[in-house]
């Protein structure tokens, strides 16, 4: 870790951990006690300065047990509802920036992407067909598995920078990696302009490396060869803890440090998340805008 609070330098952080919970705890402590304080452009005249670092998390197997945390901000029906937006655009139609609603979801921008002049604008020229860079990386993995391009963006130099809320997740990096015992593994970097650590970060890595296992199942289709998941590394050049968040962030990080990881978190299999996220899955399929709102 490199950390400067003083010196005109972005502390520098790194995290490693096992598991998602374990990954996102580690990384609110780190910040709380080593990133530096900050105002962001949202900050009101009396608002808290937030907690601020660059930040790299490597989670070791992003599919072990226990895969829940029981006390991020949200809880099973929202977990399912964001996966479901990412994996799934169940959220696609609420993508209308001439009426001043959502300018994009992850999942359009990297299953439909296409780049525009101005994305507020409902008559700008769309000069490209929509493209499906997932597909690419499953495609191009499948082909050659040691191969440094497969990836995909979101962001869109002609057209972001103009809106009020750009993307903060940039790009997704594949690269599959052979064992000793000759199986191949699919590791997944992500990177991010900027991340709300405390709120958001969880329900994201929570949604991307389930993208991950995803598409390690359509290469193993591909090649007919078993592909497991591998590590999940998390970039965020901004990882952050949002002043209005100091609060509850002091409380959790409290019982972090002084409670049992088991009473933080649960198994996938435990009788109250896998009931809790069954009744999220079917009132998504009725209707897909039963837990949040359409404007972003």
């Amino acid at each position: 870790m490199i950390s400067s609070k003083t010196d005109g330098n972005v502390p520098v952080i790194s995290v490693s951990a096992t598991h998602l919970p374990e990954a996102w705890e580690k990384a609110v402590i780190a910040v709380w006690e080593n990133g530096m304080d900050v105002k962001t452009q949202y900050d009101l005249p009396d608002s808290k300065p937030s907690k601020d670092a660059t930040v790299m998390i490597c989670v070791e197997n992003p599919f072990a047990e226990p895969r829940i945390h029981k006390n991020f901000p949200g809880g099973p029906e929202e977990l399912e509802s964001y996966r479901q937006e990412v994996i799934s655009g169940i959220h696609d139609h609420w993508i209308d920036p001439a009426a001043g609603k959502w300018t994009y979801t992850y999942h359009e921008r990297l299953f439909a992407y296409t780049p525009v002049e101005d994305i507020r604008d409902a008559n700008t020229p769309k000069p490209f067909v929509p493209f499906d860079q997932v597909q690419y990386i499953i495609d191009s993995l499948a082909d050659c598995h040691h191969t440094r391009r497969s990836q995909a963006i979101t962001w869109m130099p002609t057209a972001d920078p103009k809106t009020e809320d750009p993307p903060c997740l940039q790009r997704i990096w594949c690269r599959l990696v052979e064992t000793e015992n000759g199986n191949l593994s699919l590791n997944m970097n992500t990177h991010w302009r900027s991340r709300d650590l405390y709120r958001a970060w969880y329900m994201n890595a929570y949604a991307l490396t389930d993208l991950q296992r995803i598409i390690a199942g359509e290469i193993s289709k591909k090649i007919d060869k078993p592909v497991g998941v591998g590590r999940y590394v998390d970039i965020s050049d901004s990882l952050h803890i949002y002043g209005s968040s100091l609060e509850n962030a002091e409380v959790e990080i409290a019982k972090m440090k002084s409670t049992s990881f088991k009473e933080r978190s649960w198994e996938t299999t435990h009788p109250a998340f896998e009931m809790m996220t069954q009744e999220a899955k079917q009132k998504l399929s009725e209707n897909p805008d039963c837990y949040a709102k359409p404007n972003k």
